[in-house]
């Protein structure tokens, strides 16, 4: 025998599933009836881009210099930084001189890698 509580969830299990499809089922045919009847139009526009309530004045795909790539990939490279800085920040007491050398070591690495980049002109626009 199935015990009372397992049943009770599995009652409330079909009931909300019946109430989702139901749901589903009532709009698919109201939007149909809607569209059936001529209340529902297909309108010009509706599909095309827009934003803030203003047509579109040129094409939607533009390109993008790929230096505007360069620097989102940089920022978040040395924004995770912080992610790794953030716990010796909390915890820089317990750690002591060992940590704070090995996070000293992470900066510096990071900071090479910087330099690296300024160096071969990723951070130069012209």
């Amino acid at each position: 025998m199935v015990s009372p509580d397992v049943a009770a969830a599995l009652v409330f299990i079909l009931m909300a599933l019946g109430m989702g499809v139901g749901m589903i089922a009532t709009v698919t045919v109201a939007t149909w009836w809607f569209r059936k009847r001529g209340l529902i139009t297909r309108k010009q526009g509706k599909h095309e881009p827009y934003e803030c309530g203003v047509p579109k004045l040129g094409a939607t795909r533009l390109r993008f210099s790929v230096r505007f790539y360069i620097v989102a990939l940089l920022f978040v490279l040395f924004d995770i930084e912080t992610v790794f800085l953030l716990p010796y920040a909390v915890s820089c007491e317990q750690l002591g001189m060992n940590g704070f050398l090995e996070v000293l070591f992470f900066v510096g690495v990071l900071g090479l890698g910087l330099l690296y980049i300024y160096r071969r002109g990723a951070l130069e626009w012209e």
